[in-house]
């Protein structure tokens, strides 16, 4: 199947599951929101070596619960995946998406935990011991290649692209150009998903089952990466759809008893 042929799929499911959105109820939206992001959390992580467990990651987005931050590990990690992912919603319901060297460090910011700051620079040496074995930048050429990011996102080049295919790119440069020794590739499936947002899509949640080929597809091409991402996009669009297409079922029959 060609990408083109892919990508007019995945757009003929995209208005469907928009349609059914659009058509559900509060309650229900706030069910699915909830548990994407539980969903997007814990894979991400899961891409990164860390698992984390259901009751961590409740107690940690979940406003009703009550806990003791101490007793959960990873608590403030949650929370600010939690807090970054937030950020990502909000960036892409702006009039105007602000794509800049801000807008890259806010996000790496938001979503590290560092107290004293040093997480936040760019890496001055190419880590020996690291997850991701695709090749980097070398350290001297990251804020040149991350102004070369930020130029590009402005061109037609980069316009004419399909959403996908353009948002995808996003995440294979910036993971590639890997600024920072923590949470780079988090920061880079962000970028990504901000942009999907921003043209309507759902965020791509890759899941942890895909964690080597994940990391084999960065080695190779962008169409690699692509064919990924669009496998990806269409399981998370097919699993709402199921969810939301259910739940209306069941509200239509509680309203068919009553």
């Amino acid at each position: 199947m060609s990408e083109q042929t892919s990508f007019y799929e995945i757009d003929a499911k995209m208005e469907t599951l928009r349609e059914l959105l659009h058509q559900a109820s509060e309650p229900t939206t706030a069910q699915f929101d909830a548990a994407l992001d539980l969903s997007w959390i814990y894979h991400d992580n899961a891409l990164e070596g860390v698992v984390l467990h259901f009751h961590e990651l409740k107690a940690a987005v979940d406003s009703r619960i009550i806990s003791d931050s101490s007793l959960i590990p990873m608590y403030d990690e949650i929370c600010a995946h939690k807090a970054a992912i937030d950020l990502v919603r909000t960036l892409a319901a702006r009039r105007r998406i602000g794509f800049d060297l801000n807008t890259i460090k806010l996000l790496h910011q938001t979503v590290t935990i560092d107290s004293d700051g040093k997480q936040c620079y760019y890496r001055k040496e190419n880590p020996l011991h690291r997850m991701y074995f695709h090749e980097i930048v070398p350290p001297e050429k990251i804020s040149y290649k991350l102004r070369k990011l930020v130029d590009w996102v402005g061109t037609q080049e980069f316009k004419k692209m399909h959403p996908i295919r353009r948002a995808t790119a996003v995440h294979h440069r910036l993971i590639t150009i890997y600024p920072w020794m923590k949470n780079s590739g988090k920061v880079a499936r962000m970028l990504m998903n901000m942009l999907l947002y921003r043209d309507g899509y759902l965020p791509v949640v890759i899941h942890a089952v895909e964690r080597q080929h994940y990391y084999e597809v960065l080695r190779d091409n962008l169409d690699a990466l692509i064919r990924l991402v669009l496998s990806s996009l269409e399981n998370g669009i097919d699993s709402a759809t199921r969810f939301l297409q259910e739940e209306a079922m069941g509200e239509q029959s509680l309203a068919a008893d009553g």
